[in-house]
């Protein structure tokens, strides 16, 4: 006689908060989300401390001195300005020079890395030992000393009549430094446009050609193409413009010279300092990123044929940026972060007007925020940037 076996309903999985606290992914959110709400409960307990004691003392509190009139000139602006404009103006002028400053300090800092990290390499001991004493000295001289250096040595050159000029029309003196400028006319503006869609029709011709080599093995020509629309595009706008593009060249008139784009002592001086003080940490990331790569990878391009200067930009350093990426991205931020020490030599940055802000309205808390905010904006979206480009690498 057959026995039934009686049917176990079978097991549902049930949410539970220990099976949401057991997920890692639930968990990581929950900790992020606490974090916020700790950081946004300190902030408001200072913030309102500080407001009560602000209000005892019968100061206001508040961003409306931001619309008042600034009533203080800045020696050196990117944007136009005039002591008529607001203190909120003034600080963005403020943003808008330290930007600048950041944005060529990375640049030049990238280029003169990559070239020092390469030499830091080399099979010639005098110049690789010259390379490891500049990295050694620019590393451990602490950077506000240099900016003093380079100021000083700066000012204490001879003045406009007697200005040493290394190029054509390139002069340098105690006022500074004087260079040739293409004059900001109509022609200039559809020159940059030009400019502009020439680099992003060069980046969209390279992803296409990296989609083609992907799927037939074959890699059809860029740089070429590249090389015409960056020299064509800029011309066909001057044309289209229907205005010439014109350069200034500096010229000594008097006691000083004029004409040409003049970068002053205070900004020569910041941009020299930032762009050796951060280049030697380059120099190392750039060799230690090079030796990264396997022995094996130069044997097979050299077995291949190649030269070493393509196995350097074909093989070796496509292979390098996944090590340099993330700590090239600290010393960009360390750059950024550091042009606030211009306040030292008085080149109106952020921080320097901000100074100035606070000493004639006395809104010490709204302003600090204000700057603070800046900053960690201009953080985030280079480590946003950095971030994408170190995912398009690494995808690779």
């Amino acid at each position: 006689m057959s026995q039934t076996v009686p049917s176990v309903p079978s097991a549902r999985p049930t949410a539970s908060l220990a099976g949401l606290w057991y997920n890692p992914a639930l968990r990581k959110v929950f900790w992020q989300v606490l974090l916020i709400a700790v950081v946004c409960a300190v902030g408001f307990y200072f913030w309102s401390n500080a407001a009560t004691n602000i209000a005892r003392r019968g100061l206001a509190l508040g961003f409306g001195f931001l619309d008042r009139p600034a009533n203080f000139a800045i020696g050196e602006a990117l944007l136009p300005y005039s002591p008529r404009d607001s203190y909120g103006w003034a600080l963005v002028v403020g943003a808008g020079n330290t930007l600048f400053v950041a944005v060529i300090g990375c640049i030049l800092t990238t280029l003169l890395g990559i070239l020092l990290g390469i030499l830091r390499l080399s099979p010639n001991p005098f110049v690789a030992r010259a390379v490891a004493v500049y990295v050694e000295l620019g590393r451990n001289v602490p950077l506000l000393l240099q900016l003093f250096f380079w100021y000083s040595l700066i000012t204490a050159l001879a003045g406009p009549r007697q200005a040493y000029q290394p190029l054509p029309g390139v002069f340098l003196s105690n006022r500074g430094l004087r260079i040739p400028a293409l004059v900001a006319n109509e022609a200039l503006v559809f020159a940059l446009a030009g400019l502009l869609f020439a680099a992003a029709l060069s980046l969209a011709l390279a992803r296409r050609s990296r989609k083609v080599q992907a799927a037939t093995g074959v890699r059809p020509p860029v740089l070429v193409w590249a090389l015409v629309a960056v020299l064509v595009l800029p011309a066909a706008g001057v044309l289209v413009s229907g205005a010439p593009l014109s350069m200034s060249v500096p010229k000594l008139t008097g006691f000083n010279f004029s004409g040409g784009a003049e970068l002053s002592p205070e900004f020569f001086a910041l941009l020299t300092g930032l762009v050796v003080y951060t280049t030697a940490f380059v120099t190392e990331i750039v060799r230690s990123g090079i030796q990264s790569v396997p022995r094996g990878q130069w044997e097979a391009a050299r077995a291949l044929g190649l030269s070493n200067g393509r196995i350097m930009r074909l093989v070796v350093l496509p292979q390098a940026l996944r090590v340099m990426i993330p700590p090239l991205t600290s010393q960009y931020l360390n750059l950024t972060k550091n042009s606030s020490l211009a306040v030292a030599i008085g080149y109106p940055d952020l921080v320097n007007i901000a100074s100035t802000t606070i000493n004639q309205t006395g809104q010490a808390l709204e302003v600090i925020f204000v700057f603070m905010t800046i900053y960690l904006a201009i953080s985030l979206a280079i480590s946003a940037g950095m971030n994408r480009l170190n995912a398009g690498v690494a995808a690779r």
